[in-house]
């Protein structure tokens, strides 16, 4: 079943969800549509849960750059209503983005999403500071050497400067902002990247992402950003909180999440940690959300009506996202003749899912009735 929201219930829902705290977006300052748009995630959440996939129009298995394509639509026929792209590049002014997509496109494609009534994630996979090398070098303490008073604090405030730069170009029609769910340093409970808890304390990295976050409003004035704290593997509470930056720096809350070879430990695990995140968004009035999932090859034909669905369908979450279609040795959504490809098309039509067919441009970014 597909369903347009009016946009007066949205908002009735954005000012009192059952057993939570109020909602507020964290920035006071943010953009009309940015509203509107935190407003529509909240009030969908109590209705069904967005379906994103990772650079989705880009490329998928056996194609590239094809227009109006995605390996979602071709299974579905219909789009995912969430889109994520990198930045990953542009803090060395490279053309295109980590995966070989020229940010020329990815823009376009933005826009494109914006316009029909998508919603646009980034995450990014910035190189190091320091030493220039990938975000996957954990060598040296480089949180610390790029904070205030660090030696490389100004190389990182240009890599800053940089991705604002970007973001401030992304523009709809009237010449609007386009809302942008940020989600940077992701999985920062791993042990993968420099900005893990392998590499940084938990007060480097709290100052970190609010020194981040205060540049990126305060002085380049980027206020079309609702910002996604994602972490990692996590066992308890306390390893959901022990480097959450504060309640003014983050909108939603939540965790990256790979099905692997056993099945059932992924089904356990993926339950107790939606039960601990909804649980804290409760409490401190945020989204919670997977920001990443999937299951590489996805090599069981009814994973997706079977595994992931019955589990989502128990929580409040906002969305979920699958990673990227790579290649034919890497992939996370199903394409046609994939061997889940039947069982995902059973999946999209479920009430609890929504797709870009459930969504448009007057239901989450247009101005409220009365404003």
């Amino acid at each position: 079943m597909r369903f347009f929201l009016s946009l007066i219930f949205i908002l009735f829902l954005s000012s009192k969800v059952s057993g939570q705290s109020r909602l507020i977006l964290s920035d006071a300052k943010a953009s009309q549509e940015t509203k509107n748009l935190y407003a529509g995630l909240v009030g969908l959440s109590t209705r069904g849960i967005l379906f994103g996939h990772h650079d989705d129009l880009a490329y998928g298995v056996g194609w590239r750059g094809d227009k109006g394509r995605s390996d979602i639509k071709s299974v579905t026929g219909t789009f995912p209503a969430l889109y994520g792209w990198d930045l990953s590049g542009l803090e060395k002014n490279s053309e295109k983005d980590i995966n070989g997509i020229p940010f020329s496109d990815q823009k376009n494609w933005i826009k494109e999403v914006y316009e029909r009534g998508g919603i646009n994630t980034f995450c990014w996979h910035l190189q190091n500071p320091v030493n220039q090398k990938s975000a996957w070098d954990t060598s040296i303490r480089t949180v610390k050497e790029i904070l205030p008073g660090g030696k490389f604090h100004e190389s990182y405030r240009e890599y800053l400067n940089r991705i604002a730069t970007y973001i401030s170009q992304l523009k709809g029609d009237r010449g609007e902002s386009i809302p942008i769910l940020f989600r940077p340093f992701h999985e920062l409970t791993g042990t993968w990247f420099w900005w893990c808890r392998n590499t940084c304390s938990a007060e480097e990295f709290k100052g970190l992402w609010r020194f981040t976050i205060d540049y990126l409003r305060n002085t380049k004035g980027l206020h079309n950003l609702i910002l996604v704290y994602s972490v990692a593997d996590f066992k308890n509470k306390n390893d959901l909180l022990s480097r959450y930056p504060g309640d003014d720096y983050v909108d939603i809350i939540g965790f990256d999440a790979y099905c692997r070879n056993n099945v059932e430990q992924f089904i356990s695990e993926l339950d107790h940690q939606l039960g601990l995140t909804v649980q804290f968004c409760k409490e401190r009035g945020k989204i919670p959300a997977i920001p990443e999932t999937g299951y590489q090859g996805i090599p069981q034909a009814d994973w997706w009506t079977k595994v992931l669905l019955p589990i989502i369908s128990r929580y409040p979450i906002s969305y979920v996202m699958l990673w990227r279609n790579g290649g034919p040795d890497h992939f996370f959504a199903p394409y046609p003749g994939q061997l889940s490809a039947a069982d995902f098309l059973q999946f999209s039509k479920s009430d609890r899912m929504i797709f870009q067919d459930g969504l448009n441009h007057q239901l989450l970014y247009s101005t409220p009735a009365g404003k």
